[in-house]
């Protein structure tokens, strides 16, 4: 068995401003990732510098992400097939993602552009030795009016897996967004840890209390998104699902969202999450005494 790394992800446009900070911190792991775009920078040139920026520490680069909607977008579509292109550089095996939509289109119109978009990405990705993961985030969107990510129901990753039947298209998941849609995040883990490549470290707090009274459509948060540690999600238990299961991927932190541990206290909130699953996955691994 294999120990599953915990580190952090970090904004692909200030990663060199960002991890001379966080490189010593206890990170074991960095998903460099980018939002939509690459903000005007050629990640052929940012791979060697974020790897030698890394050299010594013992953390690695675990994964590379572009965010974006390359059913809609075909610059989003020429941007992850050069990062796909290029992601070896970082020294990875897997891309995340999310699965694009069509403006106007439910997620059963959107599935012939999927299947045609990512059956070519997914095969690009086979040929570089690559996976390729899609975050479970909704994006504000819903099943009649997907925004850019049709990759956030259960429902949908069955068709979607169904549509492209690759060994290599997996999910990034994390509790979180399953607990936005009032999803029981465990439940939801044991049924599709065979899928999960990739794991975000960001948790949710539920006012179930507020909910009930209010509903979700009042314009109040119920659900805010929490760092591992702060919110609802026994992180003891995904961890054992997934070594049950043999997952060898990694937990990523997904920081910048905590409505608490932001902005001053987002290093706190960080660190505070870092420490949180490296004791919910049992610490650090130390060799038996004794042989068998």
């Amino acid at each position: 068995m294999k120990q599953i790394p915990i580190g952090t992800c970090v904004p692909g446009q200030h990663a060199l401003k960002m991890l001379p900070g966080m490189k010593n911190a206890g990170f074991e792991c960095f998903e460099i990732c980018f939002h939509m775009e690459f903000y005007g920078v050629d990640i052929r040139e940012l791979a060697p510098k974020v790897l030698g920026e890394l050299e010594g520490t013992g953390a690695k680069v675990s994964a590379v992400g572009l965010y974006c909607n390359p059913l809609a977008e075909e610059e989003h579509f020429r941007n992850l097939c050069l990062l796909i292109e290029n992601a070896k550089l970082f020294g990875v095996d897997k891309i995340c993602t999310f699965a694009g939509a069509l403006p106007g289109k439910t997620v059963e119109e959107a599935m012939p552009a999927f299947k045609k978009v990512f059956g070519e990405l997914a095969k690009r990705a086979a040929d570089q030795g690559l996976s390729i993961a899609f975050e479970n985030c909704p994006m504000g969107g819903d099943w009649r009016r997907p925004t850019c990510n049709l990759a956030f129901a259960p429902r949908a990753w069955e068709m979607m897996f169904n549509e492209v039947p690759a060994d290599n298209l997996g999910l990034e998941w994390e509790p979180a967004h399953a607990m936005s849609q009032l999803i029981d995040p465990i439940a939801q883990l044991r049924k599709w840890v065979q899928k999960v490549i990739a794991v975000h470290g960001k948790d949710c707090t539920a006012d179930m209390a507020g909910i009930r009274e209010d509903g979700i459509l009042c314009g109040k948060n119920f659900l805010p998104n929490r760092m591992p540690g702060f919110g609802d999600t026994n992180w003891r238990d995904v961890f054992f699902i997934l070594r049950q299961n043999g997952f060898e991927g990694d937990v990523n932190i997904e920081g910048y969202h905590d409505p608490v541990y932001g902005r001053d206290w987002e290093m706190t909130g960080q660190l505070h999450a870092l420490k949180y699953l490296k004791w919910a996955r049992g610490g650090d691994f130390v060799p038996n005494p004794w042989e068998i």
